[in-house]
């Protein structure tokens, strides 16, 4: 097991949550899609609103890979802009 594997399973047992359901893949395709075409903080804000979505019945691939397409047609010119 690697170190991410044992923080999941650790936060999953903290949370109550099955860890074989956790598509850490996707969650990290995504965030880096966002930090990198977006800004770096929106990474971690992304990675929750995905967790919101599939919370709600929303299929974790699948709504990542809108959100990572989201990112990729980001405006250069509106990413890694320091917040206001």
């Amino acid at each position: 097991m690697t170190v991410m594997d044992d923080w999941v399973t650790a936060a999953c047992a903290e949370l109550g949550l099955d860890p074989d359901q956790v598509p850490v893949p996707v969650v990290l395709d995504l965030a880096r899609d966002v930090a990198h075409q977006v800004l770096r903080p929106g990474a971690p804000v992304s990675a929750y609103l995905l967790g919101l979505a599939v919370g709600r019945g929303a299929d974790p691939a699948a709504t990542a890979g809108r959100l990572s397409a989201l990112a990729g047609t980001w405006p250069v010119e509106l990413g890694d802009q320091p917040p206001a």
